[in-house]
């Protein structure tokens, strides 16, 4: 086995294979360095020619850069964050490459980001299994938290904070002054900080911020769920709901905020092509709003890829693992159309945004530069994420010595060589005279579970050595 390469993945329609290698190979290009007085040292991964490091980017990057088998990885970027922390908790949502300074802005005085770290740290262990690391993070992220506290927690016990911390620019959410996907982010840093806490044992921590998430639980779903329509919608200054669905309203799955009644109807307005059904999954703002442009308009229309991906991580917490796969496919398959106008795959670029309805880049007129190409902080999150967790089926934990394969049915496809830390793993289908089987192999001992939706799910111990299992004798 060779020891230093990306994993290889196995599908059956090659150009999923081939855009998920020539990302790796864009990532390469992905690497930048401050010049030599900058106080921002080493290397950290950032679309190549921007001035600016930025808290999103760091966050999102981390969780494709943990299946490059350690070539690369997911922590220094993030670390600089850490680095900049100031005495008052503050971390500010970018920083200048060159100077290290915080980029603020009169909409965003205080350099607000949404704070997604613990969500990111969280993944990072178990595809790492560094637990001194978590012992680490969690002090900076505790002050952080308390900062965010501090200055934007109102007494209704909701974040009042500027439309531009949530990245949605021109977003048609005017009078928001309580972002339903700013305080759903909240309630997610609380569950997995309380998910650290856990890992090193820290009860007291665990269970306040525990409360502190179905506090935050309570007050979303009776403020910002609307009955009527089946919707999460931002708030006013007089807490009265602002009824323009963006894809913001969709951040509560991640986060399980809704019982099995709203995110079923939640997910219902995902296929329905009024709402977000739309033929390229998923518009940031719902079809039938006077405001939904079918050239992307920015945040009014275009398919943003770190959006899709949340949304498809919120289905798979409500076991919906059949209509995340769907979403995947089709999302990747207008990726991949949208590379070259005559639709050639092998030639091209991915984009930071694509049109709703039609392959192609999205439009947002009056922007230059937009949509940037080869924005891989959120398209790679599409051709490496998804491919191999959704789309093949896999999800990973070290320390738990887990592997799970859920899938729809059985389809040729696998990985090979994924490295779990000191564990080389290859697990793939195919069929054979005898039926369809798996083929694995790997250096040490680990728990594997096929879950084929609705048919079967069976937990085995793999050996170290090679193996291979009928799926009809199961």
């Amino acid at each position: 086995m060779i020891k230093r390469d990306f994993p290889k993945i196995h599908f059956y329609d090659q150009d999923f294979v081939d855009i998920y290698d020539r990302t790796w190979a864009w990532i390469q290009d992905s690497w930048l360095s401050g010049p030599e007085k900058s106080p921002i040292k080493g290397k950290f991964f950032g679309h190549p020619g921007c001035t600016q490091v930025t808290q999103l980017e760091a966050i999102l990057s981390s969780f494709f850069l943990v299946y490059s088998n350690r070539i690369y990885q997911a922590h220094p970027t993030l670390d600089i964050f850490y680095e900049h922390q100031e005495a008052n908790g503050a971390i500010r949502c970018a920083y200048e490459i060159a100077t290290g300074l915080p980029v603020v802005s009169p909409d965003n005085p205080e350099g607000l980001g949404l704070p997604l770290f613990a969500w990111a740290e969280f993944n990072l262990y178990h595809k790492s299994a560094n637990k001194k690391r978590v012992k680490e993070v969690v002090p900076i992220l505790h002050r952080y938290m308390a900062w965010i506290d501090s200055l934007y927690k109102r007494p209704n016990g909701l974040y009042a904070v500027p439309l531009a911390a949530t990245g949605m620019d021109n977003a048609p959410r005017e009078g928001a002054v309580y972002p339903i996907d700013f305080n759903t982010v909240m309630a997610i840093n609380a569950l997995y900080m309380s998910a650290l806490a856990d890992i090193l044992n820290d009860k007291e921590s665990s269970f306040q911020y525990k409360r502190q998430y179905f506090s935050l639980k309570t007050r979303i779903n009776s403020l910002m769920w609307d009955p009527d329509s089946g919707f999460y919608y931002d708030l006013d200054e007089h807490e009265r709901r602002l009824s323009v669905k963006t894809i913001a309203g969709y951040w509560p799955l991640l986060a399980e905020l809704p019982n099995d009644d709203k995110a079923e109807r939640l997910i219902e307005k995902l296929t329905d092509p009024e709402y977000f059904g739309t033929p390229h999954p998923y518009p940031t703002v719902a079809r039938n709003e006077p405001s939904f442009s079918e050239g992307g308009d920015g945040y009014r229309g275009s398919v943003f890829p770190h959006l899709t991906f949340m949304v498809i991580k919120g289905l798979e917490r409500y076991q919906r693992w059949d209509l995340a796969r769907e979403c995947s496919i089709r999302h990747l398959y207008f990726v991949l159309d949208s590379m070259h106008p005559e639709g050639n795959h092998h030639k091209g670029n991915l984009w930071e945004a694509y049109l709703p309805l039609k392959e192609g880049p999205a439009q947002w007129p009056g922007r230059e530069g937009f949509p940037r190409a080869n924005y891989l902080s959120y398209i790679a999150l599409s051709t490496i994420c998804l491919t191999i967790e959704n789309i093949i089926g896999l999800s990973i934990s070290l320390p738990r010595k887990t592997v799970d394969w859920i899938i729809p049915n059985l389809e040729i496809m696998g990985i090979e060589n994924l490295s779990l830390k000191r564990n080389m793993i290859t697990i793939l289908s195919n069929k054979s005279g005898r039926g369809w089987e798996i083929h694995m192999e790997s250096e040490k001992l680990y728990y594997f579970t096929i879950n084929i939706l609705g048919k079967k799910k069976k937990t085995l111990p793999i050996p170290s050595g090679k193996c291979s299992m009928l799926i009809d004798k199961l």
